[in-house]
């Protein structure tokens, strides 16, 4: 007790000091905790789980994966395919050229022997030589392509197996729904069963509830008086 709490107190009380709040303790949010193998749950967590929408359905979300993998997987396969055959296309028609190119050379090269002096004969040799070079590089590239093209299918092969592996987890999740189904499965139908009873000897939150049989004899009353 300070010096002025004790004269204040000999005057006759302390109403006339200011009395210092107490500090506020904050109270940590009370945790309901659910423990199933590791997993912990929270009254801060998310619970319940969100509703079982079509956005929420693991099934629903499984096959429409499954679907658009199937279903991109095939244009791709498509592109590929065209792609290929423009490789294909491309390598035949150098074919062509390069024959044509051969027997350009074979000419000049005869030309160039006979008139070793004309200048323009052994520049067109060495051009359609240059050229022969250019389209033998075009049809290296293009063969090049078709292994790629090919090596890339086979890669895509894998996204057909993942796809396979998703359809075998949603089987066995199908499985596994049908026997929980059946493992709760009762022999009286929900419509034919007993309604619940609102509040059961022992509960503690229940008591004041008002039944409908309540709210009928309550307005049957009223309509007597």
């Amino acid at each position: 007790m300070t010096q002025e709490e004790l004269d204040a107190l000999m005057a006759g009380g302390l109403d006339s000091l200011e009395e210092e709040p107490a500090p506020k303790i904050e109270e940590e949010p009370e945790e309901e905790e659910i423990s199933n193998r590791g997993y912990r749950v929270t009254s801060q967590s998310s619970w319940p789980p969100p509703p079982p929408t079509d956005d929420h359905k693991m099934v629903h979300q499984l096959d429409d994966v499954t679907r658009d993998s199937e279903l991109k997987a095939t244009e791709v396969f498509d592109k590929l395919e065209s792609i290929n055959e423009t490789f294909v296309l491309i390598e035949d028609k150098c074919a062509k050229v390069l024959d044509l190119t051969n027997s350009n050379i074979d000419l000049f090269a005869n030309l160039v022997e006979k008139f070793p002096n004309v200048d323009s004969f052994q520049k067109a040799l060495e051009e359609n030589k240059n050229l022969k070079e250019s389209i033998d590089e075009i049809i290296l590239n293009a063969q090049n392509g078709e292994d790629d093209i090919m090596m890339t299918m086979d890669i895509m092969q894998y996204q057909d197996i993942h796809r396979q592996k998703i359809e075998r987890v949603i089987n066995v999740m199908r499985a596994l729904s049908k026997y929980m189904s059946s493992l709760f499965e009762g022999k009286i139908e929900d419509a034919k069963r007993v309604s619940s009873a609102v509040h059961i000897q022992g509960d503690s939150t229940t008591e004041d509830i008002v039944t409908n049989e309540d709210i009928e004899a309550l307005i049957e009353s009223l309509g007597k008086k």
